[in-house]
Formats: C-alpha cells, structure tokens, sequence
C-alpha cells in the first residue's frame, strides 16, 4: 500500500554518521558511495580476461576503501552504484572479459571468501566478498553477470550465441555469503546485456533490519519489479543506479526523494559521479528524512561516501512499535484536512470553489521533458490559475516572495499521456516551474538556479494512488513539503511555504502503471 505522509522532514545534503536513534525506534546505519569511477577509454575495444580484471582492481580499490571508512562509521550495509566496476556503452562481445558467472543463492550456498576454489574466474565476486567479511557489513555491488541457457529458473528465448548477459546486482553477507542477486529488468540503451526471460522479484533479510529489495536504475520508473515489490510489503529497497540527471522533472535526487516519499519506503541510493555524463545524485531516504549530495557546477569530480542511521520500516519489525503523533502515516485512499499553519487562512483552502468555476487564463502548450504540457502563467504576485491537459486538471493557489528586481517567469503545466521519449510509460503531472527564459517557449527547459520563493498549495486530480512529491529549489537543494494529503477522489495536494531559496521545480509526477501496455 502507497501512503503520503503527513510529517515534516529532516532532509540534509551533507555526510552524516549515525547520529542517536530516536528512542523507542529500531534504527540501522546505512551507507551508500557516489564513486568516480576509472573509465574504460575503448568499451568497444575487446579486453582479455587479465586485462579486464586489471581496470576493475582499479575500481575496487576504490571500493575497499570506501568500504573501510564506511565500517569505521558503523555501517550495517554499504552501497555501491550501478556500472561502478567497468562503466559503460560496451557492445555484447566486448564486455566478455569483465563477466563472471554468479550462482544463484537460492539454489546453493557460496561464500566465495572463503570458497575461492570452488568456480572459476570469479575474482571480482571473491573480493567483493572478502571485502564484507573483512569490514563486517552487509554489502550491495552491480557488475556484468554470464549465464549458459537454459536457466534453471527455466529460460525461454536463449540468445543466439548461447548465453544470457545480465546487469547484475550482488549482495553479500557481512561473513562474505552471497545472500542476493538480481538481474535488472528494465535496460537503458544497454547493447551488453539481455533482459532477463521473467521479472524477477528479489529481496533478503538482515539480521538489523529485516528485509530489503533489490531494484536498479530504470527499474524505478516501471511496475516490474518496482511496484510487485511494494505490493509484497517491502519497505527498504536498495537501489544502485547510473542515472543521467533530467531537469526540471527527474534530477537523481529530486526523483530519488520524490519516490521515497510517495512509497512511504526507505530507499539506498548509490550513483556513479561523471560530468560528462550529467550524472551524480546519491542519498538515503526515508519518507520524512533525506541525507543527500548532489556535485554542483565546477565542483572536483570526485567521489562522496554518505553514511545515516534510520529507522527501520520493515514490518515485521515494527507492527508492534507504537507510533507516537508525529510519526503516523495518512494511508492512500483516506481524506485528510488542509487546516496545517501556513498562508492559506480559507476554511478549506481550495474546496470551494470547485475546479470548473476557477477563472481561465490563456494556456499554452510547451514541451517538457519531451511530453507536451499544457501551461499557464503565474501572471500576479498571488492568485489561484487552474490548466488542464485533457480530462486531468491541476490547480494552484500561490503568493510570490521575489527578491527586488527579479524576472523570473513561473507557469503551471499538467500532462496526461504516455511518455514516448527514451522510455514508455504513462503519466500524470502537474508541475510548477521557473522558465529558462521571459518566453513561453522557454517553460519546460532545464533550470538549475532560481531567486523567488513561493508559497503555495498545489494539487491535482490524480487517476492513480502512485503520485510522487517533490520540491527542488536553487542550486538543486531539496525541501520537504510541509503537508501532502490525498482524499478518496483522487484529489493530491502538497503544501509548502517558508522556503529557504528561489523554486526550481514543485511537482507531483504521477505513474499510470496500468496504462503501460496501451
């Protein structure tokens, strides 16, 4: 079950070490690595095997120390990103020298620190798995997986050349045991691997914190594995990704934040740090906290170890904790009021009038994220707009705090269809964004910097419970909203006020998830 919660939050964009646990919570210390990984300058050159090897020593080095600091933090469990070991852009022969063949922990148990003998060309998972042994902490790494058809989970189309190439997540025991592996679902333009025959649903149990999932990268944005996962209950997921970041509506930890809060789930987010590739964004997200680092413009390319103690979610552990006031959940499905303090000061805010009776504004469309959004101008210093993409409405009440001086323009836009672009999905969206320009044509571009502060309420008319909060400011900074709600009609609001800096992005990024196939 999805749920918003209706708390506030601690969110930080610096390294924390624990810090105490809330009392009467179960709580772990979590750590994941943003890693700066040595390239591969020829991906689509063929390596040998020893030369192979030789490039991802360079990277696990990099790991082990990491590893080492994490553990002196008092790290339970430890990150790493997706494509950390050998990077990217191989075709399906040249990356045959980085690939091992993992078992599958289900089917038998190996702890390869201590079995080295027991398979062949397996150094890279011997040394991950010395390295959990060693540091005495759970441990999450992706590398590039070869499995000979069939598959003993009982394989259909072999590929042509005999063997399945998976991206591959591994979890090791903090004795070294492989306790997990995944196989990713959902490709990114990845030439090198195959798409697994099934989905495949994975989790495993830690002895602090109950049970995690396992997902990666593009997985998130999709219903399999992502959302079987939460329909099974798992409420900490474990998510290596090498995310190029997407303004104004899918910057890593905007969506990373934006997930964690809509699913109501703690989610261990590790990402690979390039500027070339506009990718960085890593944290540890809970539904009311945020411990995250975003590299800005000009910053060193360098990696960043995040480390945090949070509570822990599974529910096994927790069903008989009490939860105090502060910490109750609204479930989806459930009406709740909008009387929390802030500028809206009507009974109900904006439950009269309805929709319909709104004054219209012109509208206009611009595309955003490669979807065609229907906008309004924020044309006043305070007002309510309302647009509408079809049958799907947003509406926005607001009060504009602009420094002397500013020009900045603001417009509201909502989009109801399937995205096309790089990936299929539907969507929901109501989006309040800074334009990169004075134009028109210019809302929907890329912002990264903002001067004015705005109060608002925003909320749309959601034809699904999957709708995912967020709130970006200046310089990519998160805030947490003060209130989000959701009623039995479909109604989402998020309000915010007080913000510490100019807005970049508000959003409410709704997943159609049964509208996929259509």
């Amino acid at each position: 079950m999805f749920r918003l919660v209706v708390v506030f939050a601690t969110l930080c964009s610096s390294s924390s070490a624990g810090g105490t646990e809330p009392a009467g919570r179960s709580s772990f210390v979590a750590a994941v690595y943003e890693h700066s990984l040595v390239m591969n300058p020829q991906p689509r050159v063929p390596l040998s095997r020893p030369a192979a090897l030789q490039h991802m020593r360079n990277n696990l080095q990099v790991y082990e120390q990491q590893a080492a600091l994490a553990a002196q933090q008092g790290a339970q469990i430890l990150v790493f990103p997706e494509d950390g070991l050998q990077g990217f852009n191989f075709s399906r022969s040249s990356i045959s020298g980085y690939l091992e063949t993992v078992p599958d922990p289900k089917q038998e148990s190996w702890n390869p620190c201590t079995e080295p003998g027991k398979y062949n060309n397996t150094e890279v998972l011997q040394r991950l798995s010395c390295m959990a042994r060693r540091y005495n902490l759970y441990l999450v790494a992706n590398m590039a997986d070869l499995q000979l058809c069939p598959l003993k989970t009982g394989a259909l189309s072999c590929p042509s050349d005999g063997r399945w190439q998976f991206n591959t997540n591994v979890v090791f025991r903090s004795d070294g045991l492989l306790v997990a592996r995944y196989h990713k679902h959902n490709l990114y333009f990845e030439e090198a691997f195959d798409k697994p025959p099934q989905p495949e649903i994975t989790t495993f149990d830690t002895p602090f914190a109950g049970t995690f999932g396992l997902i990666t990268c593009f997985d998130i944005l999709f219903r399999e594995p992502t959302l079987t996962l939460l329909e099974k209950g798992v409420r900490q997921l474990i998510f290596p990704t090498a995310w190029m970041n997407q303004l104004p509506l899918l910057d890593t930890i905007q969506f990373q934040k934006a997930f964690s809060s809509g699913a109501n789930v703690t989610l261990l987010a590790a990402n690979i740090r390039s500027d070339r590739l506009i990718m960085t964004g890593s944290g540890i997200y809970t539904p009311t906290s945020a411990t995250y680092h975003h590299a800005q413009r000009g910053d060193p390319e360098e990696g960043r170890l995040l480390v945090a103690r949070v509570p822990v979610l599974d529910p096994l552990w927790i069903k008989h904790r009490v939860i105090t006031e502060e910490e109750e959940d609204v479930v989806w499905g459930q009406s709740t009021s909008s009387t929390a303090s802030g500028y809206c000061h009507e009974e109900n805010c904006f439950d009269a009038p309805p929709p319909s009776v709104l004054p219209s504004s012109p509208t206009f469309i611009s595309s955003m994220m490669y979807d065609p959004f229907t906008f309004v101008l924020l044309n006043e210093t305070e007002g309510k707009v309302r647009v509408c993409n079809g049958t799907f409405c947003c509406r926005l009440q607001y009060r504009r705090l602009a420094p002397g001086g500013s020009k900045e323009l603001y417009a509201l836009g909502a989009f109801a269809g399937t995205h096309t672009v790089n990936g299929r999905y539907a969507l929901q969206v109501c989006a309040l964004v800074r334009c990169a320009g004075l134009e028109v044509t210019s809302c929907g571009q890329e912002v990264e910097e903002a001067e004015s502060k705005m109060d608002f309420l925003l909320e749309g008319w959601f034809g699904t419970r999957y709708v995912y909060p967020s709130v970006l400011v200046n310089r990519l900074v998160l805030e947490q909203p003060d209130r989000l709600e959701t009623a039995a009609d479909g109604r989402v609001t998020m309000k915010h006020s007080k913000m510490t800096d100019g807005l970049v992005t508000a959003c409410l990024y709704g997943r159609m998830y049964h509208l996929d196939q259509e």
